[in-house]
């Protein structure tokens, strides 16, 4: 069944006119599951569509269905749809279900990630976590806690590459048995790996460091002996002394909020350790102490860390910096899909749907970010009429937009704001097209490069009548 449909003849779908750069251009790389003679609607068509309802604050695949179903027929066009033509909620369902996730955040991944431009070393932080959808764990037979492993840049908020996890009974058995597979779809070479004690294996390291990376990881129990050995540098026993390092570097930050108070971490580097300690490619070793006041009791937090990042490339203000940044993959990803874009709340469970919906909310934080908009919540009362539109199919347009990614707000403009990065409402009732993506802005590593020219950040936010 249909949402719309004539009466007596069936329409076919008009070729998808799309840049060779943009997000529905990657979308075709994506196999169909689908018998070719079934196929009503492409499957790039569906994609681009999920993508740009979910932008729109459709949250869910009968969401997705009825606001097509309210579109104008020229943005329906746009998109590869037949006006008057577009796909009904179970549609959606079924092609989701039996779509390849890994095809579909294999493609994602090449498209938000090529290959790297080259970069000084340390310079970007990847951090790499698991997320579940708790929406679907009522319904799960066994299987895995965890659902996804996702690489998530820490300096501009764009999933780099995610990997659907399948199996494993234990949360860390599941991340481990599909860490290597996320690494290696990650261009290396100027990027700093992140994580938890989990991700502190020998493997690992060396994997990254073969691909041209870095890494900077805490050290736990899971590692007994080489947590032993930090411990025994920085905190020896009473008996011993007070530890008398030949390398020292420290630095301090003192910071208030969040109902916390006089919150200081000081972070002490050293490479004492670099020749003893048996690990791949081992440069530096540090001891981050946290102390706070809050509701009035002293709290403190203590952990160990490695680093293959040299003094020269990573002094003990880089390390913290890094060390901190790496809690983005939480802030500035996996709250924002479960608060803003509802994963938690989804019940979605058959097939791969529900790991097809969490690489495309992905998608849709990704475009947002490169457009270097940072506060992405949304409070529930957005218009349903504003649109956006993932490919520039207007043939009228200068050649120099040929590849632009563009957003399309209905009934209210929106525009950004160069000082907040936030959306805000006009009162005007005119189209406008806000340019997303420049094509030579596609590689993330090119765009971090000139992340600091304002300029540049306001051609990404042109506002087109």
């Amino acid at each position: 069944m249909q949402s719309s449909a004539p009466a007596t003849v069936r329409e076919t779908s008009i070729p998808l006119q799309i840049a060779p750069r943009s997000l529905a251009a990657a979308f075709t790389r994506v196999p169909d599951p689908r018998r070719a003679a079934s196929v009503a609607y492409p499957l790039a068509a569906v994609l681009a569509l999920a993508v740009t309802a979910i932008l729109a604050n459709q949250l869910s695949e009968l969401a997705i269905a009825q606001w097509a179903t309210r579109q104008p027929a020229e943005w329906l066009r746009a998109l590869g749809l037949t006006a008057g033509r577009t796909p009904c909620q179970s549609t959606i369902q079924r092609l989701f279900c039996k779509l390849d996730g890994q095809a579909l955040a294999e493609a994602l991944s090449a498209h938000f990630a090529p290959v790297a431009v080259p970069l000084a070393a340390g310079s970007r932080g990847v951090a790499i976590d698991g997320k579940a959808q708790r929406g679907r764990l009522p319904f799960q037979v066994g299987g895995s806690p965890v659902h996804a492993l996702t690489a998530f840049c820490h300096e501009h908020g764009v999933v780099l590459a995610a990997e659907p996890i399948e199996r494993g009974e234990e949360k860390s058995e599941a991340e481990l048995t599909v860490a290597p597979a996320l690494v290696a779809r990650v261009a290396w070479p100027g990027r700093v790996l992140t994580g938890d004690a989990l991700f502190c294996q020998r493997t690992l390291c060396a994997q990254v460091l073969a691909a041209g990376g870095d890494y900077l990881l805490l050290v736990k129990d899971n590692q007994p002996t080489l947590h032993a050995d930090l411990a025994l540098l920085f905190d020896p026993p009473a008996a011993l002394g007070p530890a008398a390092l030949l390398d020292r570097r420290e630095v301090s930050t003192r910071e208030r909020g969040h109902g916390r108070h006089q919150e200081v971490r000081h972070l002490i580097a050293s490479t004492d350790l670099t020749a003893y300690l048996d690990w791949p490619g081992l440069e530096q070793v540090f001891r981050l102490e946290r102390t706070w006041q809050e509701h009035g009791v002293s709290k403190q937090a203590l952990l160990y860390g490695i680093t293959s990042l040299a003094p020269e490339s990573g002094p003990p203000e880089r390390l913290l910096a890094l060390k901190r940044g790496h809690w983005g993959i939480e802030n500035g990803l996996h709250r924002v899909k479960d608060v803003t874009l509802g994963e938690d709340q989804s019940t979605l469970h058959c097939g791969q749907g529900p790991a097809v919906m969490a690489f495309l909310r992905d998608a849709a934080i990704s475009l947002l970010r490169r457009l270097a908009l940072r506060a992405l919540g949304i409070n529930g009362e957005v218009d349903h009429h504003d649109r956006v539109l993932l490919d520039d199919a207007d043939q009228q347009d200068d050649a120099d937009d040929a590849d632009d990614t563009q957003v399309v707000a209905g009934d209210h403009q929106r525009q950004q704001c160069a000082d907040t990065g936030r959306w805000q409402r006009g009162q005007d009732r005119e189209r406008v097209h806000v340019a997303l993506v420049k094509h030579a802005e596609h590689d993330v590593d090119a765009y971090d490069s000139r992340q600091d020219q304002p300029e540049l950040v306001r051609q990404r936010a042109l506002v087109r009548t």
